[in-house]
């Protein structure tokens, strides 16, 4: 899920439909496993110990993975209501982000948060608007020229390579996306290796904890969760902003080489 224009909306291509829809991200199988010996040696049991907490079923860590909301429905992203629902504009007020940073817009569909970044990073900064799907990128390409808008960097990524410039970016941005990767560790492993020593990678997500919250439960994650997933991939948790009227703001940090570990 992504945002509108504060100023005067920006809209994606006419012939993409108000209606949203959903496209389902194939969660990889795991190889098919031998039969393991009567007695495993120690390096069989750290192998074990290593392999990835998520299974073929879509699940990973005890929450269902959710499916990703196809370009089909960017009109979406840029309904009238987010404003509203969302606060944009006050959730990067909260961030501080300064002029000439670079920031990555991870999973930035057509644009919403991007065009926001970039006015708050100036000439001198740069955005990396990232997504999987090459027709969002297509629409925020086309969004950002509209606006005039020139310190977006379009980049189609996977699901497994973040194709985000190792060791260069400040800020992170997940904006109701984190919920949605199919391989939560590998894209966690990528972002750590893209942020500089001290950066900070950001979840905005739907809170888990409030049945209140319109939101189908696999598009919602709590506080809880996000800790626990995030934390054993080296990020240290900073703080959980909660002034938002539906969503968690939840800040991490990439600890500097002379940090001790966290507790």
């Amino acid at each position: 899920m992504r945002v509108t224009h504060r100023a005067r909306p920006m809209r994606p291509s006419p012939r993409i439909t108000a209606l949203a829809a959903w496209l389902v991200l194939a969660v990889p199988v795991a190889a098919q496993e031998t039969a393991a010996p009567a007695r495993p040696d120690a390096k069989a049991k750290a192998k074990a110990k290593a392999k990835p907490r998520r299974d073929p079923r879509g699940f990973y860590m005890g929450r269902q993975i959710a499916d990703v909301m196809s370009f089909q429905g960017a009109d979406w992203l840029f309904r009238n209501t987010r404003e509203q629902e969302e606060q944009p504009e006050a959730m990067l007020d909260a961030l501080k982000i300064p002029p000439g940073a670079t920031v990555a817009d991870v999973g930035a569909g057509a644009g919403y948060t991007s065009m926001r970044l970039a006015r708050r990073v100036g000439p001198e900064g740069t955005v990396l608007a990232t997504d999987v799907q090459p027709e969002m990128l297509a629409m925020l390409a086309d969004n950002m020229k509209a606006a005039g808008i020139k310190n977006v960097r379009p980049i189609r990524a996977t699901q497994t390579d973040t194709k985000l410039p190792e060791g260069k970016v400040d800020l992170a941005l997940m904006v109701d996306v984190y919920h949605e990767a199919s391989d939560p560790e590998t894209l966690l492993k990528g972002l750590r290796k893209a942020l500089k020593p001290g950066g900070r990678l950001v979840l905005v997500e739907f809170r888990g904890e409030d049945p209140e919250v319109p939101i189908k439960p696999e598009h919602k994650m709590t506080l809880k969760q996000v800790r626990r997933e995030l934390e054993p991939q080296g990020f240290r948790f900073k703080d959980s902003l909660e002034f938002l009227p539906w969503q968690h703001i939840i800040i991490f940090e990439k600890p500097k080489a002379d940090e001790p570990k966290q507790d």
